[in-house]
Parts: structure tokens; C-alpha cells; sequence
């Protein structure tokens, strides 16, 4: 029998460029993980210029920031991507006005993480990410309406926020840092955490199991390995 083909993937990128190519690299390890040989991922990738996006959601423009990344969305199913991936946690906040009018199926980055959590049978979780996706309800409501429980850091949101736009979007990777992130782990684990998420997608590159106090859950490679399992379906 012929091999079945593999879906082209359209991945909007850039937002930063540093978690981008994690996830190019986890799309393409997955692929050959599960085909073998030389097979890689069919991959269309639009990656954005993330300091207007940037300066879009410090001044709260989500219209405006959804409008510029539909058309990239709708430029990336013109080009031939059969599935769409929304490489950042963050901008999921404006998920619906970024597939508006795309009629490929849209892969969000919520959903494999609670499917990840719910198998690994957690059900109160931290939530870590930039302060919009901690303070922001888009992200805690999809998770609840799984049945998750999850918990957001209350004193350091602003440190940690700052650590990802300040050092880790620009490759900067400094252990003070990495400290107050599991400073605020432990935090969330003396709150009743029973693992935490990963959700902004430049903190795997601060964080893991081997310094976490909780089971972390890498919103990108799980993400990465969901956008891989779309494009075989």
C-alpha cells in the first residue's frame, strides 16, 4: 500500500523567534520519530516581526493584533497549510479573530496540555506564562472547562513577566532567574499544585523537571507533538 501522505502544517511564528525554533525542531524530531527514515515535517512557516505584536499587547490593540495575524492565517491556508498552529500562548487570547474566515482545522495550544494533564491524572495545577496569560481569563477558563483547577502565581507576576520579555525572547538565559521561577513553583505547590504548565512558550528554555519541585507540562512540545498528530490524522 502507498504510504499515507502527511498534511502540510502552517505555523505562525516569530512570537519570539526563540521558541519558534524549538518548535521546529520538536515537529521535525516527532516526525521522524513516528515515520522514520528521512521523513520531516511539511511545514509552512510565517514568522512575524514580534516588537509591533509586542507593543500591540502592552497597549491592549487585541483587535488590531488579531486582524494583522488573520492575515497571516489566511495567507498561510492560501499557501497550502492544511493545519494551523498559533506558535505562543499568549496570543490564543485572540484565537477566534485569528482563525476568522480560515476554514483549516486550527490546533489550540490548551487543549494537548489538558489532555497531557487529565492522563497523567492532575487535576490542580500552576499556571505560569506572561501576565497576560495569567491574569487574563482566556486561558484558566479553557483549562476549567476541562476540569482542571488551575492556580497563577499572586506576588511575582511581574518578575516573571519580565524575565520572558527582557531575557528569554532575546536568548538570555540567567540562573537568578531561573531561581525565581522555582521560587514561584514552590509557591504554587505550597498552595495545593500538583504540577505545573508551562505556558508561555520561551520558559522551557528557564525550566524543566530537572530543577521544577512539580511535574512541569512544555506547553510547546506538547503543542508541537498535537500539531504532528493533526497532520497524520
Amino acid at each position: 500500500m502507498p504510504e499515507a501522505k502527511m498534511k502540510t502544517i502552517g505555523l505562525i511564528g516569530g512570537m519570539s523567534w526563540e521558541s519558534t525554533a524549538h518548535y521546529y525542531r520538536v515537529l521535525n524530531q516527532e516526525t521522524a520519530a513516528r515515520l522514520g527514515g528521512l521523513h520531516s515535517a511539511p511545514l509552512i512557516v510565517h514568522s512575524v516581526d514580534f516588537a509591533p505584536i509586542a507593543a500591540m499587547q502592552s497597549a491592549g490593540e487585541w483587535d488590531r493584533a488579531g486582524e494583522e495575524l488573520n492575515r497571516v492565517a489566511r495567507g498561510l491556508e492560501w499557501a497550502g497549510a492544511d493545519v494551523l498552529g498559533l506558535a505562543t500562548n499568549t496570543m490564543h487570547v485572540i484565537a477566534d479573530r485569528v482563525t476568522e474566515g480560515v476554514s483549516i482545522p486550527f490546533v489550540h495550544i490548551a487543549d494537548p496540555t489538558a489532555d497531557a494533564l487529565l492522563a497523567d491524572g492532575y487535576d490542580t495545577i500552576g499556571l505560569l506564562g506572561t501576565r497576560f496569560t495569567m491574569e487574563m481569563s482566556f486561558y484558566t477558563d479553557r483549562l476549567k472547562a476541562r476540569g482542571l483547577t488551575p492556580l497563577v502565581p499572586d506576588v511575582e507576576r511581574t518578575n516573571l513577566n519580565g524575565i520572558i520579555y527582557e531575557e528569554l525572547c532575546k536568548g538570555i538565559i540567567r540562573e537568578e532567574s531561573r531561581r525565581i521561577y522555582v521560587n514561584a513553583i514552590e509557591r504554587l505547590a505550597q498552595r495545593g499544585a500538583q504540577a505545573v504548565i508551562l505556558g508561555c512558550t520561551e520558559i522551557a528554555m528557564l525550566v524543566d523537571d530537572s530543577v521544577s519541585p512539580l511535574p512541569t507540562f512544555d506547553t510547546t512540545d506538547l503543542h508541537a507533538k498535537a500539531l504532528i498528530s493533526a497532520a497524520l490524522s
